[in-house]
């Protein structure tokens, strides 16, 4: 018996049951039930004691085969219903001459509850014992309890057998499932940790530079500059410091243009505004409103990739841990200044009770740590119940 597509999701089958379908456990119980009815098949044709029933044997035989071979049963249920009507016909016409054919009711049952229906594959079976007995019965054997428990035992056994192999195969494909779900999950994961490490690598990289290098070249710049006006109009050395002064302006515009590039993507499509602003699109949070205050002036990238990352941090701490409604961010510049604030109606807490983050997440320290790195201040204002207020000031540099 080759297994066929059911319409019942319950049923153990697959879209397209080409043999290659079959696991090893469904072929050996296959092979066995074909080797079950062409045994009972041959003995019953041995024992028939009449050329009617071995004749009936042996077309029953071929209805069993063709069935087996033919790919439409496989493939349609209607085709297998009328494949198991003509095989039940023949059956019947068998037990009707001989009745040594009720031995083959066993490995029907079991086609029944296979290619049938839930809805019709255990009235079937019901029938086909029925059948059984009452050929039995009318063959002459006299009545005892055997001749009832022997057709209903087998019935039951079939009935318990199959339904136990499909509990067992949905908690398997459950199982199956979640492997997969776990396995995508797990990669996804390795992916994010990925791309979060790549961010995060490339922000120490653009601090970095801009802490050391574009600092220490813009240091040599004015410093060069200093000493050519130090010197006399008619130096010999003029010439020179004004090559190095070059040099270490280029120099200097390079690194910018490296800070520049290494800077978050979500500053690469715009403006620090435009960036804020994106993050108070509609999710599954609270409700977020941006605004602007005063007269907005072009940041260096380290300002503004401190101050997206802190007012995201901010934001996450609000979904995860605040429970509120709604927020509100705000950026201001000011003459000398440039202030960021995230507040929100949520449950608020104790700023004294806050502990540094145990996964490593970047939490109030880490926010404060960044904005100290660029001699800002950073304040936190909450109490429990009164939901919280994080402001980071940041001191705008010379010539911005």
């Amino acid at each position: 018996m080759d297994a066929r597509p059911s319409p019942h999701p319950a049923r153990p089958s697959s879209p397209h049951p080409g043999r290659r379908s079959l696991t090893p456990v469904l072929r050996a119980l296959r092979l066995c039930l074909h080797l079950l009815m062409a045994g009972l098949l041959a003995l019953a044709a041995v024992r028939a004691h009449s050329a009617a029933g071995t004749v009936l044997a042996v077309v029953t035989g071929a209805v069993y085969a063709a069935g087996s071979l033919l790919p439409s049963v496989r493939d349609s249920q209607r085709a297998a219903a009328v494949w198991l009507a003509v095989l039940g016909a023949s059956w019947l016409a068998m037990l009707y001459v001989t009745p040594e054919a009720l031995w083959l009711a066993f490995p029907l049952y079991f086609l029944q509850l296979h290619l049938l229906p839930a809805r019709w594959s255990l009235p079937v079976v019901a029938l086909t014992a029925v059948a059984a007995i009452l050929s039995y019965v009318g063959h002459g054997a006299a009545l005892n309890p055997g001749v009832f428990i022997g057709p209903l035992l087998g019935a039951a056994v079939a009935v318990a057998t199959v339904l136990g192999y499909e509990a067992l195969y949905r908690e398997s494909e459950r199982r199956r499932r979640l492997i997969e779900e776990l396995i995508e999950t797990r990669a996804e994961l390795a992916a994010a940790e990925r791309h979060a490490g790549t961010l995060a690598e490339r922000e120490r990289l653009a601090r970095e530079i801009h802490d050391t290098l574009a600092q220490g070249l813009s240091s040599i710049q004015l410093l060069l500059r200093a000493a050519e006006r130090a010197l006399p109009p008619d130096s010999p050395a003029a010439g020179h410091i004004e090559r190095a002064r070059r040099e270490a302006q280029g120099n200097l515009a390079e690194a910018r243009r490296f800070v520049r590039a290494l800077a978050p993507p979500d500053l690469e499509r715009g403006s620090l505004a435009a960036a804020l602003e994106r993050l108070c699109e509609p999710g599954a949070g609270p409700r977020v409103r941006f605004s602007v205050s005063g007269t907005p002036v072009g940041l260096p990238t380290p300002y503004e990739v401190a101050l997206l990352r802190i007012a995201q941090s901010a934001l996450a701490n609000t979904v995860r841990h605040a429970g509120a409604s709604r927020a509100e961010i705000t950026l201001s510049f000011m003459d000398a200044s440039v202030t960021l604030d995230v507040v929100d109606d949520g449950g608020g807490f104790d700023p004294a009770a806050v502990r540094p983050s145990s996964d490593g997440g970047f939490g109030l320290p880490a926010m404060r740590s960044r904005a100290e790195s660029l001699g800002g201040t950073f304040t936190v204002e909450s109490a429990p119940g009164q939901g919280t207020a994080v402001a980071v000031s940041l001191p705008l540099p010379a010539g911005v």
